[in-house]
């Protein structure tokens, strides 16, 4: 899978050549994105030390910090023994299999795609398991057994037949399949032609599916800047009760 250079990175331009039928195998593939998926992979470890050390501060400092899940967590360790629904026997599993089996718990954890991790890295950091411990276990489940995961699952999920295949799905939908199924044809063929394209060439006009992505990570940017804004915002009016309480209680 060699790219014409220039421009490749910036632009991504399939060659005009074609080559031997059935060269470009799964493991090529995969072999051209893994620094890519392996960055990001990092980068998904990265992101779980916060409520690691969040945890951790808190249990060293004894004091109780202005975050929500560390008081969920609090509170289920506390109702441990009692009845709960799903959601907290899946939460509390996750906690048990962090605190007993260590290591490879946190592996098993950061390897598998779930959405409860970050209650791992609280974990971890409530009973001050080493930070090595800990990160070293989520990188490596994240960066290289996560990554393969999903991306063999990504590759797959997009080779032509499938993809064919999911077109014709969405056609046989009754009422709108045969509406949505036009929209999804031209925006794939445009997608081949632009990869298909010269450098020098114009750019195709804008498919309006293309379009509407486009504005939705606009939007939910936005809604991600606006929480964190209001979750700042809440927590200093939170500060500012506490310290007004405590004049008052001195008074």
């Amino acid at each position: 899978v060699n790219f014409p250079e220039p421009p490749y990175p910036d632009q991504i331009i399939c060659p005009e050549k074609e080559g031997v039928a059935g060269s470009i195998s799964l493991w090529t593939i995969m072999s051209k994105v893994r620094l890519e998926a392996c960055m990001w992979g990092a980068g998904t470890a990265i992101g779980e030390l916060p409520p690691y050390f969040m945890a951790r501060a808190a249990r060293l400092s004894g004091t109780e910090p202005d975050d929500e899940e560390y008081q969920e967590f609090e509170e289920m360790l506390e109702h441990a023994q009692g009845a709960q629904d799903f959601a907290s026997r899946a939460k509390l599993a996750i906690q048990n299999l962090v605190q007993k089996v260590g290591f490879f718990g946190i592996l098993a954890c950061a390897s598998i795609p779930n959405p409860l991790f970050d209650l791992a890295g609280i974990t971890c950091g409530h009973f001050l398991v080493p930070f090595w411990t800990f990160f070293g276990a989520t990188l490596i489940g994240k960066a290289i057994i996560k990554m393969h995961i999903q991306k063999l699952f990504v590759i797959i999920t997009f080779s032509r037949h499938i993809v064919e295949q999911m077109v014709s799905l969405i056609g046989s939908v009754p009422g709108i399949g045969a509406s949505l199924q036009k929209p999804f044809q031209e925006y794939l063929e445009a997608q081949r032609i632009k990869l298909h394209s010269k450098a020098n060439e114009a750019p195709q006009g804008e498919n309006w599916l293309s379009w509407m992505f486009e504005k939705l990570v606009i939007i939910m940017v936005c809604y991600f800047v606006l929480s964190i804004i209001n979750s700042m915002a809440q927590s200093y009016d939170k500060r500012l009760q506490q310290r007004t309480n405590s004049e008052r209680k001195a008074k």
